[in-house]
């Protein structure tokens, strides 16, 4: 075996391996998807209670909270596109080592059948054309074999031709399997930064929550509600419900039943189901259990599917929430939405006015 082709076939072999051991749940992707605890516990003051913070500053902490999960939000859109880039690009990966390994068959019995001609041409090639038929015996089966030798001759020279052809064609797929191996590389470190920015926003939403008093904690459910229902009445104080009358598709049907079945299950950052469920995840999920793939993350819903008013919007078209995309839930009529709102929280239905409305998409245009 050559050197080039021992080295073509290890390149193929080691990106294959090395797919498998990242695609493995043994690997430091192992813990994706599941929400992380908080890194530190309260601080008790001397008295050995936490201090309660003061009403005033409620609303304050409520802000505070909606940044930091905000912020976790953004980071989980993050994580999930990482993902979704890195499933791509090892299925790239495989695909490119396969053409490798096909190529290097390919090559080897195009030099196998272009040794055995130059051969064959070797044995009759001793003398001179010209004296090889004047000592014929049979001077016309001679010109007959002349005549096959010249067609041997210009197959051995498209032989060489798709030679050269493979050999280049092995050369890009080791080039295009070592770019995305660099991708894939620089994919896995933006995830790793996305989890630990969802860890440390969570952790730090969780402490801050940790540190308030049993009613103090009521009083900020309470705040958080009346903030939603303010914002849901402006909303239909505009009259935008008397203009949408849409009705759903076939699929949207089928997607509304998924997500709305789905109701009461817990948020959990990276998750698609069928247990848990991140905003985005919850959508996605459901269009894809309607017989419709469509984008994992909020932002690539918001940018690829098709965007349409907020008056024509009908059941199973999705309100993207928030002016970075960050957020998603599923129109299901009558003023509601059906979505994962955050880590602590289950999948619910709400008002799809109670957020800032970014716009909506429609998967099954």
């Amino acid at each position: 075996m050559g050197t080039g082709k021992r080295g073509l076939i290890a390149m193929a072999v080691t990106v294959v391996c090395a797919v498998t051991v990242l695609a493995s749940p043994g690997t430091a992707f192992a813990n994706a998807g599941r929400t992380p605890s908080p890194s530190s516990s309260p601080s008790p003051d001397p008295s050995g209670s936490a201090t309660p913070a003061p009403s005033k500053d409620l609303e304050a902490i409520r802000e505070k909270l909606d940044q930091l999960y905000h912020d976790a939000a953004v980071a989980t859109d993050a994580y999930n596109a990482a993902e979704e880039k890195a499933k791509q690009q090892s299925a790239a990966i495989v695909d490119l080592a396969q053409k490798i390994v096909k190529g290097q068959q390919k090559l080897d019995e195009l030099k196998r059948r272009a040794g055995a001609a130059a051969a064959a041409q070797y044995r009759t090639g001793g003398l001179p054309d010209e004296a090889q038929l004047l000592l014929s015996d049979n001077p016309q089966q001679f010109l007959d074999g002349a005549g096959r030798v010249l067609e041997g001759e210009r197959a051995t020279k498209g032989l060489i031709v798709e030679m050269a052809r493979t050999q280049q064609d092995l050369k890009q797929y080791a080039a295009d399997a070592a770019d995305q191996w660099n991708k894939l590389e620089a994919g896995r470190k933006a995830k790793d930064a996305a989890r630990k920015k969802i860890k440390q926003q969570i952790a730090a939403a969780e402490k801050l929550e940790s540190r308030l008093e049993k009613k103090e904690k009521e009083r900020l459910a309470e705040l958080d509600q009346e903030a939603a229902l303010q914002a849901q009445t402006a909303w239909l104080d505009s009259g935008i419900l008397d203009e949408i009358n849409g009705k759903a598709s076939e699929l949207g049907k089928k997607a509304v039943a998924y997500a709305t079945a789905q109701i009461g299950k817990p948020y959990e950052w990276g998750a698609e189901g069928p247990e848990t469920y991140d905003c985005s995840g919850l959508t996605s999920q459901a269009w894809a259990a309607a017989g419709h793939a469509i984008p994992r993350t909020s932002q690539e819903q918001w940018k690829q599917l098709q965007h349409v008013d907020i008056k024509d919007m009908r059941p199973g078209d999705l309100i993207i929430y928030f002016d970075d995309a960050s957020h998603v839930g599923m129109y299901i009529g009558d003023g509601a939405i059906v979505h994962a709102p955050r880590p602590g929280r289950t999948v619910t239905i709400t008002g799809a006015g109670s957020m800032p409305i970014l716009g909506v998409v429609r998967p099954d245009a």
